[in-house]
């Protein structure tokens, strides 16, 4: 008997020399779960409306949240795409504007860790009545911190339907992420992370 390995499936060839009759087996397919990307799920609050948020994600991908302050390094660099987080706290700041343990992470963990080529989409959380000049801010500082690490950014959303007059997470036009509003349209919330991750699934976020 002879044995031969491919990339895709393992062959067996069964040779009888004196009858010349060859079998060989059909090929293994591979599983989905083999092909599987490993993701993760990081969010931080204030209140608890991002957790809230980032619940809803995490029911609609099967994908388990964790707070960004409880996560190991070597956790967040393992995975192929990350998933990241946060409400808007300081409003009108250039930087540290979520108020959370984001400020410290971003400044202080974010630089050290080898995230290049990783596949990451943010969300954000705000309040569009009370804070409607400073939406999201916090979500554009995630977005632009992780871009300029390398990491690939997906999940961009239309800004339709929302009603803030200005926001640091709009780039020529449209949201850095998906956007929720707790305060005001948290009737919404839910059937937005649905759709926003079945986008993710389309564009080959996971």
């Amino acid at each position: 008997m002879n044995l031969f390995f491919t990339a895709s499936a393992l062959v067996i060839l069964a040779t009888d020399v004196a009858s010349g009759f060859a079998f060989v087996a059909k090929p293994v397919p591979r599983s989905n779960t083999a092909l599987s990307m490993s993701f993760g799920v990081y969010y931080s609050t204030s209140t608890g409306n991002t957790e809230t948020c980032a619940g809803y994600i995490s029911e609609a991908s099967g994908v388990a949240c964790e707070e960004i302050g409880d996560a190991a390094d070597g956790d967040v660099t393992g995975h192929d795409s990350l998933i990241v987080g946060a409400p808007t706290w300081h409003t009108g700041e250039d930087e540290q504007r979520s108020g959370t343990t984001w400020d410290d992470w971003l400044y202080n963990t974010l630089p050290g860790l080898d995230l290049e080529g990783k596949k990451v989409a943010v969300f954000g959380c705000g309040d569009q009545q009370s804070y409607d000049e400073y939406y999201c801010d916090a979500a554009g500082e995630l977005y632009d911190l992780f871009a300029a690490k390398g990491c690939k950014m997906y999940g961009m959303t239309s800004t339709d339907g929302y009603e803030h007059s200005s926001s640091k997470s709009e780039r020529d036009g449209k949201f850095v992420g998906l956007m929720f509003d707790e305060d005001n349209q948290y009737d919404m919330s839910e059937d937005r992370a649905k759709a926003w991750v079945a986008q993710l699934k389309d564009e080959g976020f996971m």
